[in-house]
């Protein structure tokens, strides 16, 4: 699959990313891709994201690839069940967000578990870093297992994002292109 052959919905977590950002710089280099606005980016509403997912998704006239980071990874789960089966072709999902991991999580993030197990019905990959503060990398493999997804090890890449030198990050589009290539 080619770029040119999909709608390719960028997913952002919390914080709606700056120009900086990968999934910002990914919207302004990709023809295909659009952010998809899910709302209050500091006070994130766990059934407002699902369902602005859910629509957008269906609106799309071409496979569509979800490319999630953070937060937006852990709504892709939750919309899965949503979606008009047979139009996502597969899921890029960056640094999950572990909305499950203790008691200083606010409550708005907590409002996101538990995170779905399920497997999901389309073929995805799961980037995750060895240093990531807000999911332990044990924790996003068993999240990949559990949703059939591939995990892709980053190293120690930090949050990958912004803060941790991720603007451009032209190691993560190579490892997006790799994976539309491997879905024909």
């Amino acid at each position: 699959m080619r770029t040119a052959d999909a709608d390719i919905l960028i997913v952002p977590g919390l914080s709606d990313p700056s120009e900086d950002h990968w999934q910002a710089r990914w919207v302004a280099k990709l023809p295909t891709a659009r952010r998809v606005d899910l709302g209050d980016w500091q006070n994130p509403d766990r059934e407002r994201w699902v369902d602005t997912l859910a629509t957008a998704v269906a609106s799309c006239t071409r496979p569509v690839m979800l490319v999630g980071h953070s937060l937006g990874v852990v709504t892709v789960v939750h919309a899965a069940p949503l979606f008009p089966k047979g139009l996502v072709s597969g899921a890029f999902l960056v640094s999950p967000h572990d909305v499950e991991k203790g008691e200083d999580i606010p409550e708005a993030e907590r409002a996101f578990a538990p995170i779905p197990r399920d497997p999901l019905p389309f073929p995805s990959v799961v980037v995750a870093s060895r240093s990531d503060p807000h999911c332990a990398y044990e924790r996003a493999e068993d999240l990949s297992y559990a949703w059939g997804s591939a995990l892709s090890d980053a190293g120690d890449a930090g949050r990958i994002n912004q803060s941790s030198g991720h603007g451009p990050w032209p190691e993560g589009l190579m490892r997006f292109a790799a994976f539309l290539k491997a879905l024909g």
